[in-house]
């Protein structure tokens, strides 16, 4: 057999197949075709760990996966989504049913070829020549995106696009993404509509779908994506996107659902689980929850995509549980992090707060209080953001039950409430967070009215002629509170009436400041991310 081409002597391959017959006879055919290395796993969750850790120009994996929960398929849509593999590897389902036509349209632009086993090493080979083949056509577009010139890799993508050069199709996905985190919405649109219009594939219409929703346009978005799953139910990363939606209109039952039907058509993904979980103990649903997120820890321990916000609710469970042990272990896992990682904020407030879990449950009630009031002395802090506050939020509303005096309890819960409901979804997740505090959820959806009741006088303001006295009006409730949408707001007006507004540059230094130390965007929302890692697209490497 002939050496594939002149670069995959330098090149690594990886065979993920639980049959060991198989996966001796595909690693001696590789090496047969010139690759340097060729490494073998029979577990995905091994592959999954491997492919952390190196890199791989192929990958060839049995989408049976190893007999447990998780599939290839499922493994292809976290590696592409978490950024774990670049676009220039090269990877290969291997099926042993030919009946795959309707899953090969909804991963066609991120798998490079599907095989039916049994196949020949001729056939293995020819797939692979087309499949580095293409690769290297489109090499420019890779390189560019490697250099983080995302702006000459997208009007790369459009030329091949618009000319219907060689593998313009898949040109035209990766184009939409990075139009997409460009922000050229509007182009991202047009290409595709172009696509749909081409040859409607479900990605396409995912991806119209997602520019609605990065435009603001929820509704149509919902609309979109409803269509979508009804002519494609099976197709999972919708309901990625559509979950999203129903948390950004504060439906978090709706979210649930959504989260846990995609969970349950891809039982061993981790992000899935982690939504469903989260979101299951946020509607008050613990034995879900810890199901879900019990599966998340056994799954997803070894790998990057474990969120610790996982078992940070574990630990909340553990503890309503009067599991000591338990606790116990969270606990531990917490601190670990922590330990492993000590530049980041984020883990150390996680491992504090189950600090405070493990003192109240041992009885040392008066050092957990202590713990916590200091804990929270920090909410102030520009990097003490949402999720820190439902965590917080989560915890105190716990010490009612150990007779803590309510009136405590309520101001911090109130504090928290005014500096983070900016939204009616961010109202809800706190309202669901302090589930164990009956009366928190009024004093929290108060301080989101009256939020909402300054918004809407400072804007009656600016209608009736004085744009000043509303800028000051949203920078004084913005400023003492900490809430980023009237301090974003009072920007806004700010700038559309600046030619109005005496002295409106000290306005505009002082709103600029308070942008700078409270209105860094929300990364996450009960658990859910808001990056630009965007459920349902081909995540691009930045």
């Amino acid at each position: 057999m002939q050496v594939l081409d002149r670069e995959v002597t330098s090149h690594s391959a990886l065979v993920v197949d639980v049959n060991p017959t198989s996966r001796s006879v595909l690693m001696a055919q590789l090496r047969e075709f010139g690759f340097g290395t060729v490494k073998g796993a029979n577990r995905i969750a091994d592959a999954r760990e491997m492919i952390e850790h190196r890199r791989f120009n192929l990958i060839l994996c049995d989408d049976a996966g190893d007999g447990g929960s998780t599939t290839g398929q499922d493994l292809l849509e976290e590696l592409r989504r978490e950024q774990m593999i670049p676009y220039s590897t090269v990877f290969v389902m291997l099926t042993p049913e030919a009946t795959y036509s309707s899953v090969a349209e909804a991963a066609e632009a991120a798998l490079d070829s599907y095989m039916v086993k049994p196949f020949s090493a001729n056939a293995l080979f020819d797939r692979l020549k087309e499949a580095r083949q293409r690769k290297r056509v489109l090499k420019d577009i890779f390189e560019a995106m490697e250099a983080r010139n995302f702006e000459l890799a997208a009007n790369l993508c459009l030329l091949r696009f618009n000319q219907r050069q060689l593998y313009w199709l898949y040109a035209a996905r990766i184009g939409a993404e990075l139009l997409l985190m460009l922000k050229r919405n509007e182009e991202a649109k047009a290409l595709y509509d172009a696509v749909v219009a081409a040859k409607t594939v479900p990605w396409a219409k995912l991806g119209v779908a997602r520019v609605q929703l990065a435009d603001g346009d929820v509704v149509q978005a919902r609309r979109t994506l409803e269509a979508l799953i009804d002519a494609n139910p099976q197709f999972a990363d919708s309901y990625d996107v559509l979950g999203k939606v129903h948390m950004e209109q504060g439906n978090l039952a709706e979210a649930l659902e959504t989260y846990r039907t995609a969970a349950e058509m891809t039982p061993g993904c981790v992000l899935r689980l982690q939504h469903a979980g989260t979101l299951s103990f946020y509607s008050g649903d613990a034995a879900t929850a810890k199901d879900l997120l019990e599966r998340t820890w056994q799954l997803g321990h070894k790998s990057r995509l474990f969120d610790v916000l996982s078992m940070m609710l574990l630990a909340l469970l553990r503890f309503d549980a009067n599991d000591t042990k338990g606790l116990e272990g969270a606990h531990d896992v917490l601190a670990s992090f922590s330990d492993r990682y000590p530049q980041s904020v984020r883990l150390r407030r996680m491992a504090n707060l189950g600090d405070v879990l493990v003192r109240l449950n041992r009885g040392r009630l008066e050092e957990g209080i202590t713990l916590l009031r200091r804990e929270t002395e920090s909410l102030q802090q520009p990097d003490f953001e949402m999720e820190s506050a439902t965590n917080a939020i989560s915890v105190w509303s716990r010490l009612v039950r150990y007779g803590l005096g309510t009136n405590e309890i309520d101001a911090i819960i109130g504090q928290l409430a005014r500096r983070f409901s900016v939204s009616r979804a961010t109202c809800e997740v706190l309202v669901a967070a302090a589930r164990m505090h009956p009366d928190a959820a009024s004093v929290i959806r108060d301080a989101y009215a009256h939020v909402m009741k300054t918004a809407e006088q400072a804007m009656n303001m600016s209608l009736q002629g004085e744009p000043k006295r509303a800028v000051e009006s949203l920078l004084h409730h913005g400023g003492s509170s900490g809430n980023a949408k009237l301090i974003e707001m009072a920007g806004l007006v700010a700038k559309r009436h600046q030619e109005r507004i005496e002295g409106v540059q000290a306005l505009i230094d002082t709103q600029a400041q308070l942008a700078h130390r409270y209105c860094a965007p929300a990364t996450h929302i009960a658990g859910v991310r808001r990056s630009n890692r965007s459920a349902g697209g081909l995540v691009l490497r930045r």
